[in-house]
């Protein structure tokens, strides 16, 4: 988190951060449906940016998809992620 939304933290009367480092680890197998369920959870990708262009995307989605991987699994490493907890 950048000096600035710590300092939003901080005035909001929260103390912190307790900064929580996860290392990378695990492969885990994903379907296509969690895929595409974790595509449209970005926010540049949240469903309601594409309006009526939405069915067509998540078809060329799907399409690319099963190009790449006819047997619709897919891997995924778990990435370094840093948690960053603010209490009351």
């Amino acid at each position: 988190m950048s000096g600035d939304e710590d300092s939003v933290f901080s005035a909001a009367g929260l103390r912190g951060p307790e900064r929580i480092e996860v290392a990378a680890g695990d492969v885990f197998e994903r379907t296509e449906d969690e895929v595409v369920a974790s595509v449209f959870s970005l926010s540049s990708a949240a469903p309601h940016l594409f309006g009526s262009r939405l069915p067509a995307f998540e078809a060329d989605l799907r399409s690319l998809l099963r190009t790449v991987s006819p047997g619709g699994t897919f891997a995924e490493q778990q990435r370094d992620i840093t948690l960053s907890l603010w209490r009351q």
